[in-house]
Parts: C-alpha cells; structure tokens; sequence
C-alpha cells in the first residue's frame, strides 16, 4: 500500500486527490492547518468525508511550524508528496501579504528541509498560471519566461519553483510543479468567482465583472485537475543520466530531475460565456456590477496542454456547462436551495 502526504488536505484541491488515492487503496496522510481564510466549515465536511475512508490519517498543523513536516515525513515515510498548502488568492495577498510569505514561502522551505532529510519517490507541488503574469503569447507554454508576476501571490509560486528546483538539483529530489488554471467544480472555495456569483445571483445581489466582462480564463474542471496530478505522480522526472530524448516542449531542467507542467483545459471561455452558463443552470438572470480590472489580475489565460498529455496520455475535457451545472446542483444541495425553472 504507497502512502501520499497531501498537505492542504482538507482544501478544495486536497480533497479531491485525497478521495481519489483512497478509492485506489493508498494509504494519505492528510496535513491541513484549518486556517479560517474561508468557512472552516466547509473544510471540516471535507475531512469528515476523508475521514470515513479507511487508509486515511489526519493532521492538524501549519506547515510553516518548524519540525511539523520533517517529524511527520520521518514517522510516516510517505512515498509521494503532494503540496498544495498555500495561501491562495491574488486579491487577498495585497491586502495581507505576510500571511503569503509565511504559509507559501516558509511553508515550502520546511516540506523541502523535510523531503532533503526523508526523501520521497516524488514530489508535486502547486504552482498556479498566475506565475506567467504579463505575458500575452498564448497559449502559455512551460518553457516561456515567466518574470513579470503581476501579483505577491504569483510572486511566491515562482519563488516555489525555484526553491525546488535548487532542491531537485542540489539533493537529487525528483520534484514536478504543476501550474493550475482557474480550477472550480463542486466543493469550491468559496473566495472564487462560481462559488460567489452563485451566492449572489440566488441571493438577488449583483455579481462584480470585471473590467467589464472583457476577460477570458481557462477554466478547469477538479475533476480533470485531479485526474491531471493522478497521472503525473507516476510521471517521475530523470536525473540527468537517465534520460533519453526529451521532446521541444519539455520543461524537464538540464541539470536536475525537475520539471513545471500546465493542467488547464487549453480551451479559454470568455467571462461572459461563463455567466451565462451559471444563469442558465440557476434559471436566474444576474444583476451585474461592471467593474475595472481589479489590482494583480490578467485579462486572460490559456494553457498548452501538450506536455501534461504527453505525460499523462490525458486531457482535461470538461466543458463549462457541464461543469457549472454540477456545482450549481452541489451548491443547491449542500445549502438546501430549491431549484427554479430554467431562463426563458
């Protein structure tokens, strides 16, 4: 039985593989520090849900707390790491900017301090499309330059990936980062656009757009997010003398058993597209508050996806209405909402 030790186990992401390598019969031993950011309760239905698998074990800790991950790594041995413990949020990070430093940049130094003297078979580690910032060649490739972030969030996610590059190449730690694209589905944070254009629009209170609607995101299902980390853990980066031909597109470094991989849908929806398909699934119209572009954020991303496919043999395919569909019907459960009638 491998065991994974998914640190942001109870988080929106965190959850889902978790749920997906119990199903497979590993063992997860889930890190989450509980933080109040968003509705702890919506963390602790999560880890109750976790909980009732057999094969999982739950940790409540920081992961910036010195010790917490190199005393749980020496316990337990996990053969795979998955880190996704972060502060998340660009809006969020210009107005509470230490907590980012803390949970995102100390965080991983301690998971990396952790892994150099307990090493893992393999390690993932979340980085976000945020990291390519001011770059408007698209799609965004793996191997484009990526120094203009536009946000301290996306600052410390390519300060991650440095890190662990460092770490990869200095200690032989085989380490992938994966860059997500605007990730929704059921069991979303609540912070994000779906989540609060739902609220809002069943609650008769405009939703913010914007710099006006003129916008595009690639939207990512979780599903196919989690389905993206499941197949890149076997995925393990070579050392420089184990390698072969590496394709063009291969971010893999030259000089360490690194590599950064895109898990988008490499299929971008204008944001207006995406409200209608909310409004369409709530049979409700929203009332609109059009807006500037709001400090840090992009007009629009869209991933290539060929490496992840060239990994994996997968790739994302979740079409927006499908994917909204299934969040409004878990959003009318979960808050007890009763339906309406489609719009005419």
């Amino acid at each position: 039985m491998p065991t994974a030790l998914v640190t942001g186990a109870a988080g929106f992401i965190g959850a889902n593989i978790s749920q997906k390598l119990l199903r497979e019969g590993w063992r997860v031993i889930g890190q989450d520090a509980m933080t109040d950011y968003y509705d702890v309760r919506l963390k602790e239905r999560r880890e109750q849900q976790l909980l009732q698998q057999p094969g999982y074990r739950s940790v409540h800790a920081r992961v910036e707390e010195p010790g917490c991950l190199i005393d749980l790594m020496a316990a337990e041995k996990p053969d795979v790491v998955i880190h996704l413990a972060a502060q998340a949020g660009v809006r969020y990070s210009i107005e509470a900017p230490r907590s980012y430093l803390e949970a995102n940049l100390i965080g991983t130094y301690e998971l990396l301090e952790a892994a150099r003297a307990h090493p893992p078979k393999h390690m993932l580690l979340a980085s976000t499309s945020s990291v390519y910032g001011a770059n408007e060649a698209m799609p965004y490739t793996e191997r484009d330059k990526a120094d203009s972030q536009m946000s301290f969030y996306a600052a410390t996610k390519k300060a991650n990936e440095a890190m662990a590059h460092s770490y990869a190449h200095l200690y032989h730690l085989p380490v992938t980062m994966f860059r997500f694209f605007t990730v929704y589905g059921p069991w979303g944070r609540p912070d994000m656009a779906l989540f609060k254009f739902t609220r809002n629009t069943l609650e008769g209170r405009p939703i913010d757009v914007y710099n006006h609607g003129d916008m595009m995101r690639d939207f990512t299902y979780v599903d196919d997010l989690t389905d993206g980390i499941r197949g890149l853990i076997d995925a393990v980066p070579p050392g420089t003398e184990e390698r072969g031909e590496v394709p063009e597109f291969d971010s893999l470094s030259p000089v360490a058993p690194w590599r950064v991989v895109n898990i988008g849908n490499a299929d971008p929806v204008r944001l207006m597209v995406f409200i209608e398909a909310i409004e369409d699934a709530l049979g409700m119209e929203a009332k609109k508050n059009f807006m500037e572009m709001q400090a840090g954020d992009v007009k629009a991303t869209w991933a290539d996806t060929r490496l992840l496919e060239h990994l994996t043999g997968k790739r994302p395919a979740t079409d927006i209405r499908t994917g909204v569909g299934r969040f409004v019907d878990w959003y009318r459960d979960y808050y007890q909402v009763r339906p309406r009638d489609k719009r005419t």
